[in-house]
């Protein structure tokens, strides 16, 4: 129930979360210099690390794709035409 209310009423959880001591002191410091508060830090370390996350999973999900359905001869050559194609026309 409360977590539902907090949700409407768009107010975050408070957690606890146990740190050590230098990297406490770390994330003091780099929240004086950005000005920013402590927490805002931390959920923005999280949202960094959740995203890296979740591109992992999709590389794993593209490498595994591949390892089961491998590309053929004719793909790479229907590539290597294109590339052939398109390339010389580029100004770069």
């Amino acid at each position: 129930m409360w977590k539902a209310l907090l949700k409407r009423v768009g107010m975050n959880r408070i957690i606890q979360v146990p740190i050590d001591e230098r990297l406490l002191e770390s994330l003091d410091s780099l929240a004086e210099e950005r000005r920013q508060p402590r927490a805002a830090l931390i959920r923005e370390a999280c949202r960094a690390y959740l995203s890296r996350e979740d591109q992992r999973r999709l590389d794993e999900t593209y490498v595994e794709g591949y390892r089961r359905i491998p590309e053929g001869p004719a793909v790479a050559d229907a590539q290597e035409a294109l590339a052939a194609e398109v390339l010389p026309a580029e100004t770069w």
